[in-house]
């Protein structure tokens, strides 16, 4: 960090929806950055100004900064966030939106965020309606290239393909507003944690007892392995030998 001091500490304060917000470095640093890198100056002066000018509170979720390693860092808005801003827009008249799927060998879009069973989810699409034009914005993505198998997208899949297509609809019908802002869905491939699992027992499986483990061992003489078989043969005789011997004399006394 820098020998300046003041950015760590001096607080930069703005408001959110009538309630005072107020960002410090220490303080983004330390509760709002997720991920293992380490930010930097400028880094924490682009997400206090972004935060301040966009009137996003980070405290309620509406925005964070991913940092891994040493790839730049991202200043991620919730999808929330971006969906209450384009509402927000004067010229905002409503939308509608749901999912696409293939049904009998074709593509149907249905609204909302219900499927028969028999559907196949293929993607999402929106209609953004503005006061200023005839059409509607409309977009439509595709689950394959959105869905990047997280825990939320695999539980609701339906759900988050439908929202993410309002987000991107959104962006497209008001570009000077959410242009410069970047939905969890922007953020690069690489610093997204990946689930491993599967790849771990994939290796289990192909590496399970494939190692060949040497062993000691040193071979018994053949006259020694006669002499040890000989004197087990023996102890096995005894007592029979000894119960004969007894019944020869008449056995014992009673």
């Amino acid at each position: 960090m820098s020998n300046d001091n003041s950015l760590m500490t001096s607080p930069v304060s703005f408001e959110v929806n009538g309630e005072a917000v107020k960002l410090t470095g220490n303080t983004v640093k330390q509760y709002l950055v997720r991920g293992n890198g380490d930010v930097s100056d400028q880094e924490l002066v682009m997400f206090m100004n972004l935060c301040k000018f966009q009137k996003l509170n980070p405290f309620l979720n509406e925005a964070y900064l991913i940092k891994f390693g040493s790839q730049p860092a991202q200043i991620i808005v919730s999808k929330e966030a971006f969906m209450k801003r384009a509402e927000n827009h004067p010229k905002y008249e409503g939308f509608e939106a749901g999912i696409i799927v293939e049904r009998k060998g074709e593509l149907v879009e249905v609204e909302g965020a219900v499927k028969l069973s028999d559907d196949k989810l293929i993607g999402g699409w929106a209609k953004i309606y503005r006061s200023d034009r005839k059409m509607p914005i409309t977009t439509r993505i595709s689950l394959e290239e959105f869905s990047k198998g997280q825990a939320t997208w695999k539980a609701m899949p339906l759900n988050m393909i439908r929202k993410s297509a309002i987000v991107n609809a959104q962006r497209e019908a008001f570009p000077d507003t959410l242009g410069a802002l970047y939905t969890e869905d922007d953020a690069l491939t690489q610093a997204e944690p990946k689930d491993i699992t599967e790849q771990v027992q994939q290796e289990i499986k192909e590496q399970a007892n494939s190692e060949i483990i040497d062993v000691e061992y040193s071979e018994v003489p053949e006259n020694d392995s006669k002499q040890e078989q000989s004197q087990s043969n023996q102890r096995r005789q005894e007592p029979a030998t000894k119960q004969q011997s007894m019944f020869e004399q008449g056995g014992p006394a009673f």
